[in-house]
């Protein structure tokens, strides 16, 4: 993997599990991601509207641009459900982990793309890691007598999402530069998502917008920058190197479910974030 897709997976990361967290905490998270999804776009309009006045839309972008409009609004839809139902360090590890298992294996379906040996072994790590994360979080939860069905559901379903949104999407950027590809699909999921959720829990909206105001204006714009990011890694490196480089915010993930949460203990976190961590040093060696 290039050391330039790497640091944009990186800050990705860091930027995806700090915005997750934040969801997490919102009163209402089906409310709440649908107010920030009319924040995303805005962010992104003065970087991509030079691009897309001069170069417009190609016809062979416009069904990628359809497509991943319609995965991500059925990602932040499951997001939402599984976080309004289950503890943020079981719910995370699960969703990110699935796309680190798929990815790689549509990518070499549908895109020809063929990982090293190395890439393999860092691949297999991080499941390993996602694996014993989601263990020791479902540990905790049965402990404190929470209930792990409906949370797990939503988070596979978000899983699979994320799985189908980053094989379209890996294909998308090929066709239509990063910066206005997601402009557009923010502003998709935007005229979607809100009038939906207005429609649905209006009095949800409001009282989240009162009281979180300020954390939606900053998960919209990390949002916004961190998927960025990720879209032109895509352009330099191989999809199933990029999702699991990615899942460094895994790691972070377990510290702030474990030490801002109060979500178990750090110490079985850590360890099993450590194999996290290996994988990714193997995929970033990896050619």
């Amino acid at each position: 993997m290039t050391g330039g897709a790497l640091a944009l997976v990186l800050a990705a990361a860091v930027l995806h599990a700090g915005w997750n967290a934040l969801a997490k905490r919102g009163r209402d998270p089906l409310a709440f991601l649908a107010l920030c999804s009319c924040v995303a776009a805005p962010v992104l309009l003065p970087l991509a509207a030079p691009l897309l006045w001069r170069d417009g839309v190609p016809a062979r972008a416009v069904p990628f641009v359809l497509a991943t409009i319609a995965l991500h609004v059925l990602y932040f839809y499951s997001l939402g459900r599984a976080y309004s139902t289950g503890a943020y360090s079981i719910v995370y590890p699960i969703a990110r982990g699935l796309g680190v298992v798929l990815v790689p294996v549509g990518a070499f379906v549908l895109l020809d793309e063929r990982l090293s040996p190395l890439g393999i072994v860092g691949v297999a790590f991080v499941v390993a890691g996602v694996a014993t994360l989601h263990q020791v979080g479902q540990r905790h939860a049965t402990a404190t007598g929470a209930s792990l069905g409906a949370a797990t559901l939503w988070a596979v379903i978000t899983g699979l999402t994320i799985a189908a949104y980053s094989l379209n999407d890996k294909a998308g950027v090929t066709r239509l530069h990063p910066v206005p590809y997601m402009l557009l699909m923010e502003a998709g999921c935007g005229l979607v998502l809100f009038p939906a959720a207005l429609l649905n829990r209006p009095a949800a909206v409001r009282r989240e917008w009162m009281t979180n105001w300020r954390a939606i204006l900053a998960v919209g714009a990390m949002s916004a920058a961190g998927y960025t990011l990720v879209l032109l890694a895509f352009r330099l490196s191989k999809a199933g190197y990029v999702v699991a480089a990615r899942e460094l915010s895994i790691v972070l993930s377990a510290l702030i479910g474990t030490l801002w949460m109060g979500e178990g203990r750090v110490g079985p976190r850590v360890a099993a974030a450590t194999i996290v961590l290996a994988g990714v040093a193997f995929v970033a060696l990896a050619r």
